[in-house]
């Protein structure tokens, strides 16, 4: 069993708590900290969790094992080095840092410390995903030609304007780093590399100083085409369809319940819809955050590797730096 700490208690940070507190037989959180610890203090009584005064304090606990940060983009890399410098395996929410340079700097200090640095992109364990994945490996969708994705949620139309979400250092693009980093990591588990972005990003309702409406395009390194868009103030959303010569798939639902598969026709249509045989799978129920925290418990005591390789997680950071760029710029940026 992995003892845990949490770090930063959040709406979050509660949400990684109660996915695996009293149900894991493989990580449970002991000790936390917190900026605001009276704001916290019922809850982790509730949880069984130890408040701290401090993140040195959890660092210097020969009892945790591990930390886990739902904390600022712009502090990871300075909680992962230090962490690693303690010997504590880490578990990091998305993004891992804010650029490509502190994400191989954060990794490369817990690889010199031999300590896990774990990611926590969780669509990555859905079996909605995981059924796409094969879909494209196993050679069922044929030549790739074009993935579009959307992903919202109204949470910017509630951020107070001292929340650190809602300070564009911290989280440029609008809903890039909260939302749209997730299917950016499920474009490249599913395809590859990306090569080019495009990336318009405004505010046209929030109360606050963020983007609300972002839109990207992406041009892969395998040459197909995609779209990307996020919302921060409308009604929960989450879809993804990927078209190929083989056929298309669908994604949908915040919880990614819904899956369907419709297969190519034989020929053209013919002013009315062919006859396509959908397959639809239903995966209601799934907990992916408990997945991935289950996984990341795994690897630090010796299990499978946590399964979302470094190599992604860096490319990741640079494609979000690129479409930052973008968005500044107003023109096409390349993936360096």
């Amino acid at each position: 069993m992995v003892n845990a700490a949490i770090v930063g208690l959040g709406w979050w940070g509660k949400v990684l708590v109660d996915s695996v507190q009293g149900k894991s037989d493989t990580i449970k959180f002991t000790h936390g900290a917190t900026r605001t610890k009276s704001k916290a203090q019922e809850y982790a009584d509730d949880k069984g969790i130890t408040l701290v005064d401090s993140y040195e304090d959890l660092l210097t606990d020969d009892s945790v094992d591990a930390v886990v940060l739902a904390t600022p983009h712009s502090a990871h890399r300075g909680q992962i080095e230090a962490a690693a410098a303690a010997g504590k395996h880490v578990f990091c929410e998305k993004p891992l840092t804010l650029t490509k340079a502190d994400a191989e700097a954060a990794i490369a200090a817990c690889d010199s410390a031999g300590v896990v640095c774990a990611t926590g992109f969780n669509r990555r364990f859905h079996p909605a995903i995981a059924e796409a994945k094969k879909l494209v490996s196993g050679g069922t969708m044929g030549e790739l030609m074009h993935v579009e994705g959307t992903m919202c949620a109204p949470n910017g139309m509630f951020l107070a304007s001292d929340a650190w979400r809602a300070d564009k250092k911290e989280t440029p693009a609008g809903g890039l780093t909260p939302m749209g980093v997730h299917l950016i990591d499920v474009y490249i588990h599913l395809f590859g590399e990306i090569d080019e972005v495009y990336c318009q990003s405004f505010r046209r309702a929030v109360p606050n100083d963020t983007d609300d409406t972002t839109s990207i395009l992406f041009r892969m390194k395998n040459g197909m085409s995609g779209y990307l868009a996020n919302m921060l103030a409308t009604a929960p959303n989450f879809r993804v369809q990927v078209y190929g010569l083989g056929g298309s798939f669908e994604i949908r639902k915040p919880d990614l319940s819904s899956f369907t598969f419709v297969p190519n026709g034989d020929g053209p249509i013919t002013g009315a819809t062919g006859k396509v045989e959908a397959q639809s799978l239903d995966f209601t129920g799934f907990d992916m955050v408990n997945a991935e925290l289950e996984s990341f418990g795994a690897a630090c005591t010796g299990g499978a590797a946590y399964p979302v390789p470094q190599a992604d997680v860096i490319h990741g950071i640079a494609v979000m730096e690129a479409i930052v760029k973008s968005a500044e710029t107003g023109q096409p940026e390349k993936v360096i």
